[in-house]
Order: C-alpha cells, then structure tokens, then sequence
C-alpha cells in the first residue's frame, strides 16, 4: 500500500489499519503509528482510546496491545490456526530431557499447550503468563526467572535477569518475534525486550523463532540478532511456499521448519 493511499484513510479506516497492525505484531507504539499513518499522535491517542472503548484492544504505557496477549483476556487470539500448526511443528524439536529456555506470547503459549504430558522437561523462562500455563504440565520442572515485569512486554527485564540466563546453557530457546526480515533480522520495538532476548539467545545452544508468515518481511525499531545468528525459523507454511525461497537462498544457514 503506497503512502499517500494510507494517507487518505477515512477514520475507520485507519482504525482497521491500527487494529490489523496491534493484531499482528501484539503490540504497537503510537509514535510509530503516528508515522506510519502521517497523522499526529493526539489523533492516534483518541484513535486507540475507541478501540479499547469497543473492547477492541489494551492500552499500555505509550501504546496499545492486543487484547489475547494480556492476562485477562479470553479474546480468541489472532490467527490462531495458524499458530497452532506452528505449535505442532514446534514440538518436533524437542525431546525427553531437555533444557529449554522459552519466551512469552501468544504462539508460545499454544506451544506449551501440546506439550506432551509424559515429556520430562527442565523450562525456563523469562514470562509470567508463559510460568503459569507450564503449571498445569505434570512432568515439566518450571523455573521462573525473576526480575522486574516490563508491562511492555510482560517479560522480566532488571539486572537480576541478566545475571542468572548467564548461569544457563538451555539445549534449546524458543521465542515469538514482533517482526522477521532477511536484512533486519527479528526484531522488536522496545530497548529492555530486545536486550533480554539477546541474553537468552547467549544463553542457548540451539534457537528456533517462532512466526506466523504474515510477519516476514516486516521490521521493527530495533534488531534482536540476524537470521544466521538463529538456527529454525517455524512457520505454518510448507518450506516449499514461495515467501520462503528467498530467505533460504539469503540464509543457507537457516532452517525452516
């Protein structure tokens, strides 16, 4: 979509526009759809403010989310078929025994969702909301890795965080991700986020990155690592599917699953 169209949106429009865009990367800014939508951020304030009025989506400090990220909500979450096909395919990484160390969100969580019971896991992780689902898996031993939550990202993001992922070498780190890109790598939009994920990635000897295929070939503010920095990329799509053959031409290192 070219830019002066976007610029021409009615009002509805471009709160369609918003809700796609919160729906699809969980959470946005409102500097940044401010200049995406070439409009102030006194009007995209008012914008969001009719969204969560219509039990649309969260407002969160500078920004909104989407409504299946957030701890109360009961919201079916955005294409969710699709996540559960990642969900599947994700659980064929991991075998009896392993460490793993896991974010938040909402393709994690219907991956911890098809755990099998009789796997015996150690987890760790770095997300409350991920903590609490792990609960209700008899054979896994969940270790919560403490800290202050950012309300961003509802993961813990102080110095204790630091300190202990470098006491860790997880066998495998599964993560979501905001946005995928051959030349931007994943990324995020909020500095802490982004340092805590290239913690864990350090401390892990095995990644996978978890995305529905709507996000590749989007980039947000800050890069997390490149894609040779990563080892499986899960998606819904076949590896076959024409929106991966350039990422696996650009990435030979990279697995798609």
């Amino acid at each position: 979509m070219i830019a002066t169209e976007i610029a021409n949106y009615t009002k509805e429009e471009r709160k369609n526009y918003i809700l796609k865009l919160i729906n699809l990367h969980t959470r946005v800014s409102f500097d940044a759809l401010a200049v995406q939508l070439f409009v102030s951020e006194d009007t995209i304030r008012r914008d969001i403010n009719e969204l969560e009025s219509d039990s649309l989506v969260i407002k969160v400090k500078g920004g909104a989310m989407t409504k299946s990220y957030h701890h109360s909500s009961s919201s079916e979450t955005y294409a969710n078929e699709h996540k559960q096909i990642i969900a599947r395919k994700t659980i064929s990484l991991v075998k009896d025994g392993m460490i793993l160390l896991i974010g938040g969100g909402t393709t994690i969580r219907e991956f911890i969702k098809m755990i099998p019971d009789e796997l015996n896991l150690t987890i760790f992780t770095v997300n409350v909301l991920s903590a609490v689902e792990l609960l209700d898996k008899p054979n896994i031993k969940t270790i919560m890795i403490g800290g202050y939550i950012s309300p961003y990202s509802q993961m813990t993001i102080s110095g204790d965080v630091y300190a202990q992922l470098a006491h860790i070498k997880a066998d495998l780190l599964i993560l979501g991700t905001n946005a995928l890109d051959i030349d931007g790598g994943f990324s995020d939009s909020d500095w802490e986020t982004v340092q805590v994920k290239k913690a864990m990635l350090q401390a892990s000897t095995k990644s996978a990155i978890l995305t529905i295929s709507e996000k590749l070939n989007t980039v947000q503010k800050m890069k997390i690592a490149n894609l040779s920095e990563v080892d499986y990329v899960v998606t819904e799509v076949d590896i076959t599917h024409e929106k991966l053959q350039t990422y696996l031409k650009a990435v030979p290192s990279l697995t798609f699953i």
